[in-house]
């Protein structure tokens, strides 16, 4: 996660404004619309045991999931999925990507479907490329029971571990590879939220949650209402500055996050200059 340093903050109009828009490119940025305990954002994300071949590439054209018993319909594909052909024996030792982030009604997701194109193939450690055949029950479809609860109003990171070793399989002596998926599913929530409210309501207000000497994350007010999501477990400070510069900046110290959780704050009551 990256940060910045608070004593690279300048207070003013122009800064205030850097940091609203900085947010909006922010990983941890929370939009207030439709931000309700009902609601979670569901990150999926790939990695991947390691295999005897010097490149695996899948090509991913979308994720689908199912919150329904019934295989044969209800698929949604998640907003967010980003679509493209990705090098399995880039995402080990603990490395990932992330293939979507979207916001879904919590509860339970019983599958996921990862839908591929045909561009799927291994590079030897000789260096021959060769294409990847898949049996016809699964070509182009890689799905997974997953039978878990997402936790509203968290970010909630499903990580699917393709085992490379024991998904590629040689066809006897005819130098062909079978793609046979073997991965797992790990559905977890990622740190804790923190949410609060600003008053007055109708001034927009950045809001940043700080560690040590660093800014974690950032979000704004709107209006009034704010959250910041998926924070590292620990102990923080939170630092409100309005747009309004007619108003004085305020703070508040030892906001504790647990991971799993919503740890909401006290209102905080902007005052005038």
């Amino acid at each position: 996660m990256s940060t910045f340093s608070l004593k690279n903050l300048v207070l003013g109009t122009a800064v205030i404004s850097g940091i609203v828009f900085m947010t909006a490119c922010n990983k941890n940025e929370s939009s207030q619309n439709g931000d309700y305990d009902g609601v979670t954002r569901l990150r999926v994300t790939l990695t991947d045991d390691p295999g005897d071949f010097k490149q695996v590439w899948i090509d991913v054209k979308d994720v689908r999931i199912n919150r329904t018993d019934q295989d044969d319909q209800n698929w949604t594909s998640l907003q967010g999925v980003k679509p493209g052909a990705y090098n399995l024996l880039d995402l080990v030792n603990g490395k990932d990507t992330i293939l979507a982030e979207a916001a879904i009604p919590s509860g339970k997701i019983s599958q996921i479907r990862l839908i591929l194109g045909d561009n799927n193939y291994i590079v030897t450690r000789t260096g021959e490329k060769i294409m990847l055949d898949a049996p016809s029950a699964q070509h182009s479809v890689l799905k997974l029971n997953i039978n878990q609860d997402v936790v509203g109003g968290i970010m909630n990171k499903l990580t699917l571990d393709f085992d490379v070793a024991k998904s590629i399989v040689k066809a006897g002596n005819s130098g062909k590879y079978i793609l046979k998926p073997v991965i797992r599913g790990v559905l977890q929530a990622i740190g804790g939220n923190i949410k609060g409210f600003v008053l007055p309501d109708s001034v927009k207000t950045a809001v940043l949650a700080i560690r040590g000497t660093d800014t974690i994350a950032s979000t704004y007010t709107g209006p009034g209402a704010f959250q910041i999501r998926g924070v590292d477990a620990g102990t923080y400070s939170l630092k409100f500055i309005p747009v309004d510069t007619t108003f004085r900046t305020a703070s508040k110290d030892g906001v504790v996050v647990t991971v799993g959780q919503i740890t909401t704050v006290d209102t905080i009551r902007l005052q005038k200059k």
